[in-house]
């Protein structure tokens, strides 16, 4: 998916044109894949463009870092406030947001030094993830032969570019195999999630997620959908699932940043229910887009703005 370009990149304290925010092929992070990042999406409300969950994702970045004994330079509140800063300088409303952070040139030696991290942020236009028509009429997956990290080797809480090695295996297997996406095992056999989303399945009117235990990233629009479920008064169980639960499920979605709330019609060929989004999806759906166009009220202040 080719990216719109917008006029500025905030790189370690300058606002440097997109075309200009380049590193050096020799970059630590481009060998060895140890970087951490986040994706946050900003939208265009009544009051403004107002950033969703930007504190809960710049907490993460900063925990993804910390797995991995990186020193970000700065601190949460100005990281946040630089998200804020370069959306209104590149005059985007509905964006998304990237922070990275990474080693850059410096030396090649397995650790890089501590004086070649590097801080970035890019904000621009990005549909939905899946397929702009996906979160109506949802989308086909299979379960992946590829499994998630063993709990002692990839720490799955990081939100790290090595990481979605892994995921790209998935998407790459699924989309060969003739389906829109992945679904993957943890080390263990049991359900995980997809390769940039978080899983959720209802069975017997309750909602039902894998647990952190299973190899998942602690998603921020997971967690949303949780607290959404609560307060419509559904029963949210998470837990540890076979992968026949997949099979047996009356209605399964992805959520995540760039894919929001997709619904599930098939796995691996087989309907999930009718075939068509279900009743709890569209319902935490109404919910969750209803707060993002004001037809909801943001009663825990997930809109942020300045």
């Amino acid at each position: 998916m080719t990216l719109k370009k917008s006029p500025w990149i905030w790189m370690d304290g300058e606002y440097i044109p997109w075309d200009e925010a380049q590193v050096h092929v020799l970059s630590h992070s481009l060998h060895y894949g140890c970087c951490v990042f986040e994706g946050i999406r900003a939208y265009n409300t009544a009051q403004g463009a107002a950033i969703f969950r930007v504190d809960a994702h710049i907490r993460r970045l900063y925990n993804s870092a910390r797995i991995h004994e990186m020193e970000i330079p700065i601190p949460e509140s100005e990281m946040i406030a630089l998200c804020h800063e370069l959306l209104a300088r590149n005059s985007l409303t509905n964006a998304y947001i990237r922070p990275l952070i990474y080693y850059g040139y410096g030396g090649l030696g397995l650790l890089a030094p501590e004086d070649s991290l590097r801080v970035s942020i890019s904000t621009f236009e990005w549909g939905n993830y899946l397929g702009d028509d996906s979160k109506n009429h949802g989308v086909a997956v299979g379960v992946s032969s590829w499994r998630r990290f063993a709990p002692d080797t990839m720490p799955a809480q990081a939100k790290a570019g090595g990481n979605y090695i892994s995921s790209q295996l998935i998407t790459r297997e699924a989309q060969r195999n003739g389906f829109d996406e992945g679904v993957a095992l943890d080390y263990f056999g049991n359900l995980s999630e997809g390769p940039g989303m978080n899983l959720f399945l209802v069975r017997d009117g309750a909602l039902l997620t894998p647990t952190h235990g299973d190899s998942i990233l602690d998603g921020i629009t997971r967690d949303s959908v949780i607290c959404l479920a609560d307060d419509l008064g559904i029963e949210v169980l998470e837990q540890t699932m076979p992968r026949e639960y997949l099979y047996l499920a009356d209605e399964i979605f992805f959520t995540g940043t760039a894919a929001e709330i997709v619904p599930i019609r098939t796995v691996d060929g087989r309907n999930v229910g009718n075939g068509k989004p279900g009743p709890m999806t569209r319902q935490l759906q109404h919910a969750f887009y209803g707060i993002l166009e004001g037809s909801r009220p943001d009663t825990r202040g997930w809109l942020q703005r300045p």
